[in-house]
């Protein structure tokens, strides 16, 4: 059994009614939409080497319990759809005209990210993120590419050109506050000041500049925390002299302009949601991450906490090349889930005032650590993610609910060789875990994915869809209720 299946190349576009084994919930009946990599070489001529560089694909997975009425008899279904972003990317990589990416080929400050002249990077294989009525796919770059979430198709871009503060670089993980609905975002700014922009998006779409934080170098950040008053930035000591791009001639990839400086530390910036200021930068010993899994406030906002998946160092962006991950070397993408405390300190807090503090919670291998989206900016019990050995020797052979108050932990192991990110969709239910777990899968035999549905209490089995081929593995899912097309 090998991974190497997760990292073929998809190119067949299936659209397709199935068929469920065991029962769905009565109450599921939105859409998972899933993005990831779909392909790493194209019928043009054009590959990529690194995982991150995957041609953009989406996938729709529409549940249809059958007997939603009560009594109908009628079985459940999944109707699925993958298709392709049509971007500029893509176009390129068909055309075999693919000139690099994240990790792949020498680039330019011109070409990739920066230019005045061209649009920038598209390749947006990330995430799809809902603002307003539209759902848009995201990458590390501010050019975001709008789906049709019922056909998948791609209808266009969408870049801000507005008068709020914006930068050549964005996370690629928005955070939504759940009471307001407000999506908020950083962006990387690099000049004669270099600065992270914070920026609100409401439902409207409208764009509200929150505040700013001058950096002396920037630092690669995939993602932030988000409480009901605060935004919370990790700067790692992974940092870039944004010089370095404006040499002449070629340069090489993006992320290899990137330096690990672990005798800076980690600065952690708190930025007031309301008045912009930073309030608190306090530093802790050098380490790397990409995923925040939620963040909250205790004692009346004295104190910020935040679950962050870590790993030493970044020197495993470079082994999440394709033939690393090929060869089964997984190290890279296995972490530790982390609680990070930030007491502002004092009855009125100030930057020179605060301390952090760091738990953890769990240390056994974990990747994609995600939380309940019921719980988002609010005190959360229940982390899931894929279960990785440590050292790592292989991919996911299963997912995890770790209780981060009892530190118990369930894994459910069977049904497939592989898995994927955890998502946790609530139920109707107001209890903390009641609802069901959605994870997709491969059985690399049968050279088919499976989505399975477990049970968000004890990870049980309830149901398995199996789709009509062996998707790649993919980076990062959201449930939407309100999406219930059908074929």
């Amino acid at each position: 059994m090998s991974p190497q299946l997760g990292f073929h190349s998809l190119h067949d576009e299936a659209t397709a009614s199935i068929g469920v084994e065991g029962s769905l919930p009565p109450w599921l009946t939105g859409s998972l939409l899933r993005t990831g990599p779909g392909a790493f070489s194209m019928p043009g001529g054009s590959t990529v080497e690194h995982w991150f560089d995957g041609l953009a694909m989406c996938y729709r997975f529409t549940f249809d319990p059958g007997d939603r009425a009560g009594a109908t008899g009628a079985a459940d279904a999944v109707h699925y759809r993958n298709r392709f972003l049509r971007t500029d990317a893509y176009r390129a990589a068909r055309a075999g005209e693919f000139a690099g990416g994240f990790a792949t080929g020498e680039t330019t400050l011109r070409e990739r990210l920066f230019s005045l002249l061209d649009a920038p990077y598209d390749n947006t294989n990330i995430v799809v993120e809902r603002i307003g009525d539209r759902y848009l796919a995201l990458t590390e770059s501010p050019r975001r590419v709008v789906v049709a979430p019922d056909t998948l198709d791609t209808e266009g871009d969408d870049q801000y050109d507005g008068s709020a503060p914006a930068g050549q670089l964005a996370c690629a993980h928005p955070k939504r506050d759940p009471a307001t609905g407000t999506l908020v975002n950083v962006e990387t700014a690099f000049g004669r000041t270099h600065q992270y922009h914070v920026h609100a998006l409401t439902d409207a779409g409208d764009r509200r500049h929150v505040g700013s934080v001058d950096t002396d170098a920037p630092a690669y950040m995939h993602s932030f925390a988000l409480t009901p008053r605060y935004v919370v930035l990790t700067e790692f000591p992974f940092r870039v002299d944004p010089l370095r791009f404006l040499k002449p001639g070629r340069q090489p990839p993006f992320i290899e302009q990137f330096d690990w400086q672990p005798d800076r530390g980690t600065r952690i910036v708190v930025l007031d949601r309301t008045t912009g200021e930073t309030v608190a930068a306090p530093t802790t010993d050098a380490l790397f991450g990409f995923h925040h899994v939620n963040a909250f406030e205790r004692d009346g906002g004295r104190e910020i906490v935040f679950d962050l998946e870590t790993v030493p160092d970044a020197g495993g962006i470079g082994e999440l090349s394709l033939d690393t991950l090929r060869d089964g070397s997984l190290s890279a993408i296995t972490g530790r889930l982390e609680r990070f405390t930030v007491d502002l300190g004092g009855d009125r807090y100030g930057p020179g005032d605060a301390t952090v503090t760091r738990t953890m919670l769990y240390d056994d291998g974990t990747a994609l650590p995600t939380a309940s989206p019921a719980r988002w900016c609010r005190p959360h019990r229940y982390v899931y993610a894929m279960s990785m050995d440590q050292p790592a020797s292989d991919w996911a052979g299963g997912v995890l609910k770790i209780d981060t108050r009892s530190g118990d932990v369930v894994e459910h192991a069977g049904g497939a060789d592989y898995f994927g990110e955890p998502i946790f969709v609530p139920g109707p239910d107001e209890t903390a875990d009641a609802g069901v777990v959605l994870t997709v899968t491969l059985d690399t035999a049968a050279e088919r994915s499976r989505l399975l549905v477990l049970d968000g209490e004890t990870l049980a089995e309830r149901a398995r869809v199996t789709l009509p081929h062996a998707a790649p593995f993919d980076f990062h899912g959201r449930y939407f209720p309100e999406i219930t097309v059908r074929e």
